[in-house]
């Protein structure tokens, strides 16, 4: 058999166990897989730098699939290609990635063959891909990671990092608006490792694109600094190839490549359909489809003889060869530059450098205090020179945020100086959200900053970021009512709770400065989850530690701050963020008035339940029944820690438009309010008892 012929062969398997696949699930979309077959496989059996027996080595090229209700299309070719397994702890497994038996068990429970690609579930994936635009969002994120890893690591006679990124996308990609966000960027930035391969059928589910989308896509890239080319038969794998060659020789920007293709094969009225898309073809319009391709009508699952053997020739021994070559560069870079290595191996496994956590600040009593977004800016400066892959930047905002890094040498990520640590995402919230878990997959430690409010437009990221189990850092500041005259646009009453509902997210609303740093102490050292931090805009005070408990409680999520003289409160007063310290000056006019009170502070709700039972019930005794949360937010979901009895001095409504003080004064946020509510609820208790 030629191969031409084994060419074909291999892309009508790829073909017809997705078809097999879909049907037998009664459930998926056979339609973008028959077409995009031939460009899916081209890429990985004729270009892409891949080694399916250590699908993590770190100069690998990444495959993005976009679109991934195609993902039949993956699961196909990292079954053909015999990828490996790998554990969380990057350890290489001998069982296969994805078994023919996961695909004939496709969209199925504990089937790697999942219904959208799943990073943190099958070797292979390198992002979670589903929701549209987010997959090529992210791999702008993987093409910035892989310029900022060339630019500090590679040395002369020694290029350690000099890997592409593919991102196959569709129609609902291009209309996402993520994906222009991050088009724009890309485009900015001059990314010439970054392609995208745009599957341009016409179809969405509603029918054909020009009932809604009829833009001039080539004319938008083209506007955004892209290299534009056009392949306009799917099927033609030579053209395809040269497409991707001349990627591989552009230089100074990102290419963008328009493939013309007909979704589904098989009888003529199935061509172009939505049906083709989104549903099972049918036994009869499959035998049709096989027909056509000169496939045995009846065989289900069918890999043909020489297939595996022709992926085997291709991309494995390609990906064998060229993982060798760098293993033994990099024996070499090793002894020639040492401290570099040692970084490179240390960020591959998630780890950190010895003493990654010096110098932090600590900060000194204050009533006046500071902010915790002032004090953020200072820990994150003092991280970034301990651990040299941390790096990030702010939506347009970084001299509010402060998140900007200072220190000498820290330098902008720009096209011209791509080992610059502060990285500016503009006006694109969605975008850098995405982005940074692109650098996150790459290994890096990055975070990207905005107000509090405009999470609501990185949440489908950050959701995400949960999903894949990676460590990505979002700094959020305004994090209440500091930001007064700005009003209810700006004042975030809703967004802790919806953050707090994300499985797998770490949320954290420290108290003051010293509680800022230890939230970022706990945040470094993860490895499989995300993390929110909250900070405030405004001062607030800096707690005496000699008289109020270490701020290293925060690693509990939630510590007893204050408490009664003999340890055995009447009340409990639990608190995040700014109303930390109203809680410790309500406190101090309960002592006063012979109320034994107990402050909690509770940065994080996520980290504090997952602590031992017995940790968790003597910060919160069971038997008081007396408590009073108190947060500048929506007040659900508070009741779990109240109960029944308890009462919650929080937001019911939106803010309003006025100064701090007089917002306070309005919504109940005052010492002399807890206190009358404390008085309330424990004459309450006095007449339950009576």
């Amino acid at each position: 058999m030629t191969n031409q012929q084994l060419d074909q062969l291999s892309i009508n398997t790829i073909r017809t166990l997705s078809i097999d696949a879909v049907q037998q699930a009664k459930s998926g979309h056979p339609g973008t897989p028959m077409a995009l077959a031939p460009l899916v496989y081209t890429i990985w059996n004729h270009v892409l730098r891949f080694d399916p027996e250590d699908p993590i080595w770190p100069n690998r090229d990444r495959f993005v699939l976009s679109n991934g209700h195609a993902s039949m299309l993956l699961w196909s070719v990292l079954h053909l290609t015999g990828t490996k397994a790998v554990n969380a702890d990057y350890e290489r497994l001998g069982q296969p990635s994805v078994s023919l038996d996961d695909i004939r068990r496709f969209r199925q429970l504990d089937s790697k063959a999942p219904g959208h690609p799943e990073y943190h579930w099958v070797s292979g994936v390198e992002t979670t891909s589903g929701p549209l635009g987010q997959g090529v969002a992210t791999s702008v994120g993987m093409a910035i990671g892989q310029k900022w890893l060339a630019s500090r690591y590679n040395q002369p006679g020694f290029d350690i990092f000099d890997y592409h990124i593919y991102a196959v996308c569709g129609d609902g990609c291009m209309m996402e608006g993520i994906s222009a966000e991050a088009a724009s960027l890309a485009g900015h930035l001059g990314l010439d490792n970054l392609c995208w391969v745009y599957d341009n059928n016409h179809i969405t589910i509603e029918g054909n694109t020009r009932i809604a989308f009829t833009e001039d896509i080539a004319a938008r890239f083209l506007g955004y600094g892209w290299n534009v080319l056009r392949v306009g038969d799917a099927n033609d794998i030579d053209r395809i190839e040269h497409a991707l060659e001349v990627f591989r020789q552009t230089k100074d920007r990102p290419t963008f490549i328009i493939l013309d293709s007909h979704i589904g094969y098989g009888s003529p009225h199935k061509q172009d359909t939505p049906e083709a898309h989104g549903e099972p073809l049918g036994d009869e319009e499959i035998r049709l489809t096989k027909r056509s391709y000169g496939w045995p009508e009846d065989a289900k699952f069918l890999v043909p003889d020489g297939v595996r053997e022709h992926f085997a020739a291709g991309v494995g021994a390609r990906g064998v060869e060229a993982r060798r070559k760098w293993t033994d560069l990099f024996a070499a870079y090793a002894v020639k530059h040492p401290k570099l290595a040692t970084e490179i191996d240390l960020m591959q496994r998630r780890e950190l450098p010895v003493e990654w956590d010096r110098n932090l600040p600590v900060f000194a009593v204050d009533q006046k205090g500071v902010a915790g977004r002032e004090a953020s800016g200072k820990v994150l400066n003092a991280l970034a020179q301990n651990i040299p892959w941390l790096l990030g930047g702010s939506a347009d905002l970084g001299p509010s945020n402060k998140t900007t890094l200072t220190y000498e040498g820290a330098g902008d990520f720009q096209a011209d100086s791509p080992g610059g640590k502060n990285l500016h995402f503009g006006i694109r919230e969605h975008a850098m959200a995405a982005v940074v878990n692109g650098l996150a997959l790459t290994k890096l430690r990055a975070f990207g900053a905005t107000f509090f409010i405009f999470s609501d437009y990185a949440r489908p990221a950050i959701r995400l970021s949960a999903l894949m189990e990676i460590p990505s850092i979002f700094v959020f500041t305004h994090d209440a009512m500091g930001d007064g005259e700005d009003g209810p646009t700006h004042q975030p009453v809703e967004q802790l709770l919806s953050l707090r509902a994300i499985p797998g997210l770490v949320t954290l609303r420290p108290g003051d400065a010293n509680e800022v740093v230890e939230a970022y102490r706990y945040i470094m050292q993860l490895r499989h989850q995300p993390a929110v931090l909250a900070l405030s805009r405004q001062p607030l005070p800096t707690l005496d530690r000699n008289r109020y408990a270490p701020a290293s409680g925060v690693a509990r999520g939630a510590y007893i701050l204050a408490d009664a003289p003999d340890g055995n409160p009447e009340v409990i007063l639990i608190a995040s963020g700014s109303e930390v310290s109203l809680a410790v000056q309500a406190h101090d006019k309960l002592l006063a008035e012979g109320i034994r009170a107990r402050v909690v502070s509770m940065p994080s709700w996520d980290i504090f339940d997952h602590q031992t039972q017995q940790y968790r019930d003597r910060v919160l005794p069971p038997n008081v029944k007396a408590r009073v949360a108190i947060e500048q937010a929506s007040t659900l979901g508070w009741e779990r820690y109240v109960g029944q009895d308890g009462h919650v001095i929080g937001m019911r409504t939106f803010g309003a438009s006025a100064p701090l003080k007089e917002l306070q004064k309005k919504f109940g946020f005052e010492p002399d309010r807890v206190v009358e509510v404390v008085r309330e609820l424990l004459e309450k208790n006095v007449q339950r008892s009576t």
